[in-house]
């Protein structure tokens, strides 16, 4: 995992750069994401892993599926990826761009798991005091999980923020065994 993220890096930021010197990050956003999914696809994959298919032709391949979909530049973003043999990576690529681009537009998205659906005045209560605690306007995305007794925990990034019944027992848990 770390390998790819570590592959993957240099061109997320390099697509980034682009897009925001461009100032079409919404465009290489959704044009990321059509590349991704179409990469993504297991006859494409396979297709594209074959060795006797040349860089060339995977990108021209790639940028047929896609047709008049993505741009010129996110074109020459396919053909250097299929130069480079890391046309496999897009899915992560897509992963870190998305991340810059929310650092970039001051947004973070935030996970909360709960035992329970959250009413719509409690999810307002926690996007707003989360907004105030990161600095960040806040995207808010909710799911149930019925083994956490009760509570929520909540991921926003690498802040992870546990306050389930069933965290609280394994920390009491823990402290009864030490």
């Amino acid at each position: 995992m770390a390998e790819l993220t570590t592959l993957a890096r240099p061109y997320a930021r390099a697509a980034f750069e682009v897009a925001v010197e461009s100032e079409s990050l919404g465009i290489w956003s959704k044009d990321l994401a059509l590349v991704a999914a179409v990469v993504g696809k297991g006859a494409v994959k396979t297709a594209l892993s074959l060795p006797s298919l040349t860089g060339e032709k995977q990108a021209q391949m790639v940028i047929d599926l896609c047709g008049d979909e993505i741009g010129g530049a996110v074109k020459n973003f396919i053909s250097i990826l299929t130069d480079n043999k890391r046309i496999s990576l897009m899915q992560e690529i897509v992963k870190m761009f998305e991340a810059l681009k929310a650092v970039q537009e001051k947004r973070v998205d935030v996970n909360v798991t709960s035992a329970f659906p959250l009413s719509e005045g409690i999810e307002a209560k926690l996007t707003a005091s989360l907004k105030e605690k990161l600095q960040r306007d806040v995207v808010l995305h909710s799911e149930i999980d019925k083994s956490l007794i009760g509570g929520a925990i909540i991921r926003a990034g690498d802040l992870v923020i546990d306050g389930s019944v069933r965290g609280k027992l394994s920390k009491l848990a823990e402290s009864m065994k030490a």
